[in-house]
């Protein structure tokens, strides 16, 4: 309910906008002038005004924003798609358009460190997931075939023609999706986060090849299982004052339901994107991983399969799991401009 809530003010508030000239504060990049035409036209609204209210951080880090009205920059915005889902988006800086895509149950409010520190050389975008943070729920849709549909809808509701796109987690898996079905043209560079190329074994793979592999799981029934027990805010055994700011604005203002949650783990544990990652990848590529993450055997053969392609491995003193881009961000958006320039 609250997420439709935070729906409906958006939209309420861009209609009143409509009528009263000059309601829009957003300073977009000067080199997608169609993504700023578009976004002016439908303008984000600033991030506390959206969720209701201010938010202090528990921990207080130098350098980073200390309540979430200090991200001046930050907004949140909406748009619907064909299909009739009202998706959220979070929006801040200027400069070449970035879009960051998010792991299962993530959204805008786990990037926002992220965003914060690359803001001041690009024009950084999250899109929350159908069923997720401030997203709509809903009961269909809950395939990764419509999750990379749902991403070019929102490109070309920005009027984006052509973007740097980071996905983590599941957000990887989406761009392979986008990438089978729409190709690289309108990617400039792409990067992976610790995303398996197979959670689930598929028939007639040895046990060599799926421990080559780095297979998670030994059948969807273990991956469900494990999904539905999983409290994603404990699983990490490390933590870091930047995590814990994240994790809680998210628990606070974008609470998932996991009745509509869980109802894309079955498409998403059976799919096997090697043809993908194999065949119809021909932009620049980065694949970020760890040491501590049960997924490093499937970013290096990613890696070994994509010509060019560039691997960063975080040690345990870096934060090198899962979480890695929540956990030390400062790092995170470090390498990845690096990779982008």
């Amino acid at each position: 309910m609250r997420k439709k809530l935070f729906a409906g003010f958006i939209g309420c508030t861009m209609l009143f906008g409509s009528l009263v000239a000059g309601c829009s504060t957003d300073q977009l990049s000067t080199t997608n002038s169609n993504a700023a035409s578009s976004e002016s036209k439908n303008a984000a609204l600033p991030a506390e005004s959206v969720i209701g209210e201010d938010y202090v951080f528990p921990n207080k880090i130098e350098g980073m924003p200390a309540t979430l009205s200090d991200f001046k920059d930050l907004k949140i915005g909406s748009f619907e798609t064909s299909d009739g889902v009202e998706l959220s988006y979070w929006a801040a800086g200027k400069g070449e358009p970035l879009i960051l895509l998010p792991g299962y149950s993530l959204n805008g409010a786990h990037f926002l460190n992220v965003m914060y520190l690359l803001s001041d050389n690009y024009r950084v975008y999250t899109l929350d997931p159908r069923n997720q943070g401030l997203s709509e729920d809903v009961k269909y849709g809950n395939r990764l075939s419509r999750h990379a549909t749902d991403l070019m809808e929102f490109t070309e509701y920005l009027g984006i023609k052509s973007a740097d796109f980071v996905g983590h987690s599941m957000g990887a898996a989406t761009l392979w999706s986008y990438i089978d079905l729409y190709g690289t043209e309108s990617i400039k560079k792409v990067v992976f986060v610790d995303q398996p190329p197979i959670i689930t074994p598929r028939f007639g793979m040895t046990d060599r090849e799926i421990q080559n592999m780095g297979v998670p799981f030994a059948s969807i029934e273990q991956l469900e299982e494990a999904m539905l027990a999983l409290d994603f805010s404990t699983m990490e055994s490390l933590s870091t004052p930047y995590y814990e700011n994240t994790w809680t604005l998210s628990n606070e203002f974008a609470k998932n339901n996991k009745d509509y949650l869980n109802r894309i783990i079955y498409d998403h544990g059976t799919n096997d994107w090697r043809d993908v990652i194999q065949n119809k990848i021909d932009v620049p590529v980065a694949i970020f991983s760890g040491e501590l993450s049960p997924n490093l055997k499937g970013q290096q053969w990613i890696h070994s399969v994509i010509p060019g392609s560039t691997l960063y491995v975080y040690s345990k003193e870096e934060f090198g799991d899962h979480s890695l881009m929540e956990k030390n961000p400062v790092k995170f958006a470090e390498d990845l401009q690096n990779f982008l320039k």
